[in-house]
């Protein structure tokens, strides 16, 4: 029972991360057709955008954690704070600097997001506080 709910926590993070991918890619085009600016402005604004609606989708639904939003978002941003430069160098230097597709490299990088943060999340932002906010508890007392 625990590893089929643990398969379907991991399948509603890839729908959502899917949701938060189709923002990120969406608005990494419009800026990057539309602006002409440099890969790494137009990834950046594009990532944090389907950083703010992933989080929100996944602790409400995913996770279904009741912990502290400011601390979460904190991790959050721990985690951000490591994988933003480390991702936008890796996607600067393959886009701008050998001359690697655009769109290629975002969803190289997509895909790396969408490993770290799902065990990142797991481990460190919900650990001990998964299916503990009021749906979670509303689920549970129809089981009961």
């Amino acid at each position: 029972m625990k590893d089929r709910k643990e398969i379907w926590r991991a399948f509603k993070f890839l729908l959502f991360s899917a949701s938060a991918g189709i923002i990120e890619i969406v608005s990494f085009a419009l800026l990057n057709e539309l602006t002409g600016w440099s890969y790494w402005p137009c990834y950046l604004i594009a990532l944090a955008l389907s950083v703010l609606w992933n989080f929100t989708l996944n602790r409400r639904f995913t996770f279904r954690s009741a912990n502290n939003v400011p601390v979460a978002m904190m991790k959050v941003a721990a985690y951000y704070a490591v994988f933003t430069p480390l991702s936008t160098w890796l996607g600067s230097w393959l886009a701008d600097g050998i001359g690697w597709n655009e769109y290629l490299v975002t969803a190289i990088n997509m895909v790396l997001n969408f490993v770290t943060e799902y065990l990142y999340d797991t481990f460190v932002v919900f650990r001990g506080t998964i299916d503990t906010n009021d749906l979670a508890k509303k689920k549970q007392e129809k089981s009961e």
